[in-house]
């Protein structure tokens, strides 16, 4: 029940509006969730600047004024159109359409995986309650359960949550955080169930999105299919950004990249407003989930616009031409209220700096071989992809795909090796992180995996044909494509599951940073917690997950720590000073502080990261009593404390905090 819910709502509201707006098929199923993040993206300005609670049942009925706007401009437009050009109705009843049998085997290969990702990921992440150990995640998981309490998605008003409390121009793309508050909470949903089935739920997109975009672009069914059920067996996305980071909006946008590009075609193409309306609300979603996607997008529009221009694509200009100027309009109108706000933190993102880890000729080969930050190549998907590119080349497919792997592939090769203002400037959007662009190349090897296959296929049924000419091409084809894909998923030993699901799970064990005895810690204080009250934890251990898991207000809300001239910061490191400096406890008493809770695991195992100075020794400081204990975590109960939050405590339920 639990995942029927978070893929209701990822697919739900964006099939609504997508029918409301005329698209059909494959490019409507893999549009869908997209459609979702811009409907929400779009939603969180308006519907807090209206005062309106960000509550499933407001999203759900902003969902029907979009789709039901949709439907009327949709209508009018193509009654419009079915009046001025009757002419293109018959272009587009002449249009070459699959047959049955091409959609049964896209559905195929689409089912093979999303059935690769599924138990990879499953076998990763080991169960759905497991804590992500990384780094990113307790942010993540905080920011769901804050705006699933506050009614408010507005990044203006999260602030908290990242150690600045008061900045009101605070901003992080929440699309992706403000889609899960809306089910947390539901249907029994705790916390990591709802993270870690939302990152299932992008997983199974993926090859959904590649099997749209291919069959809107005209590759041959056994190709489509073969591309989609590949899509999942490579590492660097999505499995590389899952562990590391996790990089969960980031990898929610790069898996909506295949849609857009599905989308696209009906610019080439024109079907009524489907096409520009429906990038214009993608645009606001990309730029909801994290605004570099943008770029991507943008990077792949401008090579598909020179594919026409040198005629390696068709259209009619005549036709396309208010298509492509709704489209614009509209990516500008929806996207550009979104993007704004990022400025803030422009400055932080372009200015980080990750080291190189390869050199020149390494990163070149991990980009041949589809194998970006891996240890050793994926040589069985590698390979096939390597020799598919020269293939599209030769077949003149998609060849604005592969610019983009040439583009893309030559930056992650430049950024993962070289250290030159040139090359931080063009990945300063990526916060110059080599890992996230590596997550930009399987896309290509995926198609061209597809045309790998497909071409072997039909050289297979044309032999076939010749020595028997009784038996059908298309059954030899179907054949062909099986057996290499059989094939390749032997020599990669099961498609790479047990390689994937081994990188997945680097960050999904019972600790370092959060160990269920700790979250049993957190589980307690939730129990004897005042509503206002809050915390007093140390940034480097697991305890800046207990809002998320439980509902606990921590003083500290990041690994990264408050600022040390603010309350946080001072109490972090002179806590254990509250017999000789007074202002300890006045700070106490204003934070509301009762509890201190103290872990054994840390984020991260460097000899600085140790625990914070003013949390050492409580067992032997006088005014600390603990009241907690197990192998795994101390809560101290600070002792004078006690009756700190009845003096003008923040409104809270009457039940403990959590409860």
């Amino acid at each position: 029940m639990n995942v029927v819910l978070v893929l209701l709502a990822f697919w739900l509201p964006g099939l609504v509006f997508g029918a409301a707006i005329r698209l059909r098929g494959w490019t409507l199923a893999a549009a869908a969730p997209l459609l979702t993040f811009g409907i929400v993206a779009l939603g969180i300005p308006v519907l807090g600047g209206l005062g309106i609670r960000w509550n499933m049942l407001d999203v759900a009925l902003w969902t029907v004024v979009l789709s039901v706007v949709g439907f009327a401009l949709a209508f009018a437009v193509n009654r419009f159109t079915a009046r001025r050009h009757p002419e293109w109705a018959e272009q587009d009843e002449n249009r070459p359409k699959r047959s049955l049998r091409d959609h049964v085997l896209i559905g195929l290969g689409v089912l093979a995986g999303m059935a690769v990702g599924t138990v990879t990921f499953l076998r990763g992440t080991h169960a759905i309650d497991r804590v992500q150990q990384g780094w990113d995640a307790p942010f993540h998981g905080n920011l769901v359960r804050w705006i699933a309490e506050h009614g408010d998605a507005r990044p203006s008003t999260v602030g908290t949550i990242a150690n600045v409390p008061n900045e009101t121009h605070y901003f992080y793309p929440d699309t992706y955080h403000a889609l899960l508050a809306l089910v947390f909470g539901k249907g029994g949903l705790t916390m990591m169930p709802t993270l870690n089935l939302a990152v299932l739920a992008v997983i199974l997109t993926v090859p959904l999105g590649v099997a749209a975009m291919c069959n809107t672009w005209r590759m041959p069914a056994i190709g489509v299919a073969a591309a989609a059920a590949v899509t999942t067996w490579f590492t660097s996305f999505p499995y590389d950004s899952l562990w590391r980071g996790p990089l969960w909006p980031y990898v929610a946008g790069v898996a909506m990249i295949p849609a857009m590009l599905a989308l696209a075609r009906l610019i080439l193409e024109p079907r009524g407003i489907a096409g520009p309306v429906a990038i214009g609300v993608g645009v606001a979603g990309l730029a909801g989930l994290h605004t570099s996607v943008v770029f991507v997008v943008i990077l792949y529009f401008l090579l598909i616009l020179l594919a026409v221009i040198f005629k390696f694509e068709k259209i009619d200009w005549r036709r396309s031409a208010a298509s492509l100027i709704t489209m614009v309009g509209l990516a500008v109108v929806f996207g550009v209220p979104v993007v704004l706000p990022s400025l803030y933190n422009v400055g932080g993102v372009t200015s980080a700096w990750w080291a190189s880890e390869a050199t020149v000729t390494g990163g070149i080969g991990e980009t041949i071989t589809f194998s970006p930050m891996a240890a050793f190549p994926q040589w069985w998907i590698g390979i096939p992809a390597i020799i598919g590119i020269f293939l599209m080349v030769k077949h003149r497919r998609m060849l604005w795909m592969v610019a983009a792997y040439v583009l893309l592939g030559g930056l992650f090769a430049a950024t993962v090796s070289l250290e030159t203002n040139l090359v931080h400037t063009l990945t300063g959007i990526f916060y110059n992180d080599h890992w996230r662009i590596a997550a930009l190349v399987p896309l290509a090897g995926a198609v061209a995996v597809g045309e790998f296959v497909n071409t072997g296929a039909e050289k297979f049924a044309g032999f076939v044909e010749r020595r028997k000419p009784n038996f059908k091409p298309a059954t030899a084809a179907i054949v062909a494509a099986v057996v290499i894909g059989l094939v390749m998923a032997g020599l990669s030993k099961g498609a790479y599951i047990g390689r994937n699901s081994s990188a997945l799970g680097r960050n999904y064990g019972d600790g370092p940073t959060v160990s269920k005895k700790e979250e049993e810690a957190y589980a307690w204080l939730a129990q004897h917690v005042a509503p206002g009250e809050k915390v007093m934890n140390d940034r480097k251990d697991g305890s800046v997950w207990m809002y998320a898991l439980a509902g606990v207000t921590p003083v500290e809300w990041t690994f990264y720590g408050a600022p040390f001239e603010s309350t946080a910061g001072f109490l972090t490191v002179y806590l254990n000073d509250i017999n000789k400096n007074p202002t300890v406890r006045k700070d106490l008493a204003e934070e509301k502080v009762r509890y201190v809770v103290v872990g054994r695991g840390m984020v991260t195992q460097d000899e600085k990261d140790k625990r914070a100075v003013g949390l050492e020794r409580l067992d032997s400081t006088p005014g600390f009593k603990r009241v907690f204990h197990n192998d795994d975590a101390s809560v101290y109960e600070i002792e004078g404390m006690r009756d700190v939050v009845t003096a003008g405590a923040a409104p809270g339920s009457g039940t403990a905090h959590g409860k």
